[in-house]
């Protein structure tokens, strides 16, 4: 089987920084092929390459034995490949129709805004995508703007598609779903390139893997033939082992409440305390009000009814710095677009929660600042230039540890995590739960919302959600058929 896509020997430097240091892939022809390592290994440089969007410092890259075209050549690289981020490209404001053919509209002056739907209905229509072609895109669910980007990037032509961590804001059932797309896709001849820090999910999907680690290539193997150790051992340098909860007796106090908390559309009728020392998971599929239950609990929401209590002290709903001021720390959902300013620098983005606190009359000691950054920095194990570095250039693992280093440079009695590990590796999976359970350890209350099984075994209960509602308080000590069993509705 030929290959349809190689990069050899390639070499890519930013300052001193080795991002790629002679990394290697090939991938043949109409096969999935999943490439993995620890944040950091070079896994994005090589999309970056891949995709035109860089050049390699020495190396090359081959697109069925021939050479890339010129980077300025864009049409030429869309026909070639295209990539599906973990970070979404569409524009909110503009409907499906509008973003499936951005730039590309009409060949004249004047738009045919009629045969620019038909066409999206069309291209929708050939890749089963069931999404209205005049919606919104902001309108859409994560799963459906994934399914308008692949369809886009279908529509130019590119028989190479690149997916960059494609689930880590999908529920179960949306994970198959998108499953069955990417084995439809392969059956009609589309190679992939599937990014994921899920490795049940490479065994699932994929043919073969190749791991990346320190900038450099160590192994491309058939997924058949590759153990869930060896893999592991592969991308980290080391075997490494799961991450073991550690037991805990929770206090008395009730550091976090809410009661009778409803939400038109998201959730009704919840009631949810969390005491110190304790965590309490909340479960449940995509629908079942789970996220919208904790960014509610934050402020970020303002519930119908109901009241939230933090400390004691009953927050003013839809008020974020009142519920810090209270003492709660918050991890969102996304951390592209709540987490951080990808400009301003580890330091800055670590400290905003303390400003107030760095200097007098308004003013922020840039010396206070730095030695909390630096202090943060080594308590989470952040791997960063220093605390002047941008968030914006570290890996997602790392950018994720700064998002977790404001949530706790405060002390906060309460912390509330939602999807804490989407997107890391399984050494910043344990470091980033291991920090939770620090901040328990020391009197805090938590709250941890993830869609991961492995996120919630460090929970003393979960609160499984389903339809809005709260259906069930599992205790610590459940298996994984019984829970999903319960986020999934199913009767056992």
């Amino acid at each position: 089987m030929k290959n349809h896509v190689e990069a050899r020997d390639v070499v890519k430097r930013f300052g001193p920084t080795t991002a790629l240091n002679g990394a290697k892939i090939a991938i043949a022809e109409g096969e999935t092929h999943a490439l993995v390592g620890r944040n950091g290994a070079g896994k994005s440089t090589l999309v970056s390459i891949l995709t035109g969007l860089q050049r390699p410092d020495a190396g090359e890259v081959l697109f069925s034995g021939e050479a890339a075209p010129a980077l300025a050549d864009r049409d030429a690289w869309r026909q070639r490949v295209a990539c599906v981020y973990q970070k979404p490209t569409i524009i909110p404001a503009l409907t499906v129709a509008e973003n499936l053919f951005l730039n590309r509209q009409s060949a004249g002056r004047l738009i045919n805004w009629r045969g620019l739907r038909a066409r999206a209905r069309e291209l929708l229509n050939t890749y089963e995508v069931d999404v209205d072609a005049q919606a919104l895109a902001g309108d859409l669910t994560v799963e459906q703007r994934q399914l308008v980007e692949i369809a886009r990037a279908l529509s130019f032509g590119a028989r190479f598609i690149i997916l960059d961590e494609p689930t880590a804001r999908l529920d179960g059932p949306a994970i198959e779903r998108l499953f069955t797309r990417m084995r439809s896709l392969r059956e009609q001849g589309v190679t992939m390139m599937y990014i994921s820090h899920h490795l049940d999910e490479i065994y699932e999907i994929c043919q073969s893997v190749t791991v990346f680690r320190d900038a450099r290539h160590v192994l491309t193997r058939p997924a058949a033939d590759l153990p869930h150790d060896e893999l592991v051992a592969a991308m980290t340098g080391e075997a490494t082992t799961a991450y073991e909860a550690r037991t805990r007796t929770p206090g008395d106090t009730v550091v976090l409440s809410g009661e009778g908390l409803s939400l038109a559309g998201r959730y009704q009728d919840v009631d949810i305390s969390v005491r110190s020392g304790e965590v309490v998971g909340l479960a449940g599929s995509a629908s079942s009000g789970k996220v919208g239950l904790a960014e509610t609990l934050v402020g970020l929401r303002k519930a119908d009814t109901g009241t939230v209590t933090v400390n004691g002290t009953q927050v003013r709903q839809g008020d974020v710095p009142a519920a810090m001021r209270a003492g709660l720390g918050f991890v969102p959902e996304d951390r592209h677009h709540e987490g951080f300013v990808p400009l301003l620098s580890v330091g800055e983005n670590a400290t905003f929660p303390i400003a107030r606190k760095l200097g007098r009359y308004g003013m922020v000691s840039p010396t206070r600042r730095r030695d909390k950054a630096v202090e943060m920095i080594k308590n989470l194990d952040i791997k960063t230039e220093g605390p002047d570095q941008p968030v914006g250039d570290l890996s997602g693992g790392n950018a994720q540890k700064v998002v977790f280093a404001r949530a706790l440079v405060d002390d906060p009695t309460v912390l509330v995590v939602i999807n804490p590990t989407a997107g890391v590796d399984v050494k910043a999976k344990q470091a980033l739960l291991g920090a939770v359970e620090d901040a328990v350890d020391r009197g805090a209350g938590a709250v941890v919302v993830s869609d991961e099984l492995d996120d919630l075994r460090i929970c003393d209960r979960v609160l499984v959600m389903f339809h809005g509602r709260v259906v069930q308080d599992v205790p610590r000590g459940w298996a994984d058929h019984e829970l999903v069993a319960v986020m999934e509705g199913i009767e056992e």
